[in-house]
């Protein structure tokens, strides 16, 4: 029985991993970029979860690059018929991602891999829990230099991720709580979700500026 040469095995998984945005071209990690499909009355449609049929198109994930796209009728273009993009739609996707990240803190606070409050974030602070700081967007930056202070105290002078993408209402909606203003994710697979939900939706929100330069994969797939 013939084999498959190794090198062939690595570029059909290449394949398999990435995609090329229609609006600039270059090669990038799914991760970094988000699918688009024509819904049944020829829309455009993000598909943030990967999972709608039908022929995707991909832009990198990066508020500018959809807002570019619908500057240059790229949907239209990549699809290769009429694609009818709404005004907006960068707009609505951040609130897509929001909602995503969102939705993750809320499972993570269910999980018990997350804690609210100033007090209750020292506290999993000194006991070595603590992989990440959540502040709200409002939060005053002397708040959040004392408990950053504190977590890179803790460890040795090692800096960790803090979250800021969340507003006191939505840190709210995800702890069930009022005047949310700071939060700590404790170690556990949902929090290290809430933190993926959190970046990609940081990243969305920076622009195409954000993201490394991809490598140019010797790959056509799109």
């Amino acid at each position: 029985m013939r084999q498959v040469a190794p090198e062939r095995d690595q570029d059909r998984e290449t394949a398999d991993t990435v995609r090329r945005c229609a609006v600039t071209r270059a090669l990038r990690p799914k991760d970094e970029l988000i699918r688009f499909v024509l819904g049944p009355d020829g829309a455009v449609v993000p598909d943030l979860k990967e999972k709608l049929p039908g022929r995707g198109v991909w832009l990198t994930a990066a508020r500018d690059t959809v807002a570019e796209a619908l500057r240059r009728n790229a949907f239209a273009r990549a699809f290769k018929q009429e694609a009818r993009a709404p005004q907006g739609l960068d707009a609505q996707v951040d609130k897509l991602l929001a909602e995503a990240a969102i939705s993750a803190l809320s499972l993570a606070n269910k999980a018990g891999e997350v804690v609210f409050g100033y007090a209750k974030v020292e506290e999993a602070i000194a006991k070595g829990r603590v992989i990440a700081l959540v502040h709200a967007r409002e939060a005053a930056d002397d708040g959040c230099r004392k408990l950053d202070a504190k977590l890179r105290g803790k460890k040795g002078g090692t800096s960790l991720p803090a979250v800021r993408v969340f507003t006191v209402d939505e840190l709210g909606l995800a702890s069930g709580r009022t005047n949310v203003i700071h939060a700590a994710l404790i170690q556990g697979g949902a929090a290290l979700k809430v933190l993926a939900a959190a970046s990609r939706l940081e990243r969305y929100r920076k622009g195409s500026a954000a993201f490394r330069n991809p490598n140019e994969l010797d790959t056509n797939n799109e």
